[in-house]
């Protein structure tokens, strides 16, 4: 070979060696750079299983605590609903449209659900034929507050004979709102309740009459004794007499209020009477009494303010109470009576109605008031309030404090005789007793302030 070919040749045996350790080194880190990669894929897989095994599980346990959760709340309200199967109330629930959805034994007993199963929905009116309930229902529905009635239910029957045995009870009804529009009632059946309270009048009204004749031929008997009998031991004859006294009148009075209860409408002979000079035929005949204790009288408000009433019967009431406010005020104290007239919803939404407009009658004392626990049973019979009212007159010289527990009770029944109310509060300036009557007005003029 000659001279000049020999760089050729060893210039190309270079760039071929050159070429091939290339070669290799590019198979060399291919394959490091691929076995690499393996690890890191294999470890990202293991890594993943882990992440989803730990999720399962989480999710696992989950799924098996809100599984107790249920468990727990479906034993709650079965054992709910246990509880009211077996309540001496009667429940009803229905729906936002008025569907039965469920009820207890005691309620079907009481609206005479026959034909009603359990788990079988069906609208309430159709099952109940009650006005009264329906309307409860609704009118709890729309004030989103607890609800009270009481009323009359007749059952309704398939024919005049079933009409004719089936009889009607006294139910009290109390609505509760539930979530969704759903209500609920308890229902109470006073039916009973009723009758043991009209036999125990009846009773005491007959024990009534047979005490006013006895009782009248011993107070003759002591009117005679009261000519016959010399000083001191005529004393105790006057003390006798005054006993009787308040054994007639306490006779008397329950006579009065078992009338006006069992009807009240024939007990009352009605027609105009003018409200202020009512309090004033009253004040002259407790004046002698208030002047003792030096009590004034102040009269504000509107005059001219008539009423359609028995006169005999307001008469009686406002005695009562004004004597009351005497008997309780302390001496120098003093009585206001305010006469205002109260409007009704129609008469502020300017529906023109005479009948719409009720005279709001409050009489205020400056004496202790009524005691807190009291205040709910001040119009009961035979209740006598909190001994903290003490009197301020001395019973040997007024025999008409009796404090029997009638006159309230009395005072109750003559107003809701004349479509009124009484309400029994303690005045926030004086501190005093205050009784606020509501009375249909005839008519009122003028406004003013007056001292009797």
């Amino acid at each position: 070979m000659s001279q000049r070919k020999l760089p050729i040749v060893m210039l190309l045996l270079g760039f071929i060696l050159g070429l091939g350790l290339s070669i290799c080194l590019w198979v060399w880190h291919t394959i490091q750079f691929h076995r690499y990669f393996g690890r890191f894929d294999s470890s990202k897989k293991s890594f993943f299983a882990q992440v989803a095994v730990s999720s399962f599980r989480g999710w696992q346990h989950k799924f098996a605590r809100l599984k107790k959760q249920q468990q727990c709340l479906e034993e709650q309200l079965q054992s709910y609903q246990n509880l009211l199967e077996q309540a001496p109330l009667g429940y009803l629930q229905v729906d936002e449209e008025n569907q039965l959805l469920w009820c207890n034994e005691q309620a079907r007993q009481m609206l005479f659900l026959e034909k009603w199963q359990p788990g079988q929905v069906r609208l309430l009116l159709e099952l109940v034929r009650s006005y009264e309930l329906d309307r409860l229902i609704e009118k709890t529905r729309d004030r989103h507050s607890s609800q009270e009635r009481e009323w009359v239910f007749h059952p309704s029957c398939e024919n005049a004979e079933a009409m004719l045995q089936q009889k009607s009870v006294v139910l009290r009804a109390t609505g509760l709102p539930l979530p969704q529009g759903q209500v609920g009632v308890f229902l109470e059946n006073r039916q009973q309740l009723l009758e043991m309270s009209q036999a125990r009048d009846r009773t005491l009204s007959d024990l009534a009459h047979e005490l006013r004749t006895p009782l009248t031929s011993i107070r003759l008997v002591v009117e005679t004794l009261q000519d016959r009998v010399s000083p001191p031991l005529n004393r105790w004859i006057n003390r006798l007499l005054k006993e009787v006294d308040r054994l007639i009148e306490l006779v008397q009075s329950w006579l009065d209020l078992t009338r006006l209860e069992t009807n009240p409408a024939t007990q009352l002979n009605c027609q105009p009477l003018e409200i202020k000079e009512l309090i004033n035929s009253v004040w002259e005949s407790l004046e002698p009494i208030a002047q003792r204790q030096k009590v004034q009288l102040a009269f504000t408000g509107i005059q001219d303010a008539w009423v359609n009433a028995d006169k005999s019967r307001l008469y009686q009431v406002f005695f009562n109470l004004i004597h009351n406010s005497i008997k309780y005020s302390p001496p120098g104290g003093f009585i206001r009576v305010e006469v205002n007239v109260n409007l009704t919803l129609e008469e502020k939404n300017k529906i023109q109605s005479e009948s719409s407009a009720f005279l709001q009658i409050s009489i205020i004392d400056s004496g202790v008031g009524f005691a807190q626990e009291d205040l709910p049973h001040i119009f009961q019979r035979f209740y006598r309030g909190d001994k903290a009212r003490s009197r301020s007159i001395k019973e040997e010289e007024d025999s008409t404090l009796d404090g029997s527990g009638l006159g309230l009770a009395i005072v109750y029944q003559i107003l809701a005789a004349h479509g009124g109310t009484i309400k029994a509060m303690n005045h926030p300036q004086t501190g005093g007793a205050w009784l606020q009557i509501h009375l249909p007005q005839v008519m009122a003029k003028s406004v003013t302030q007056d001292y009797i």
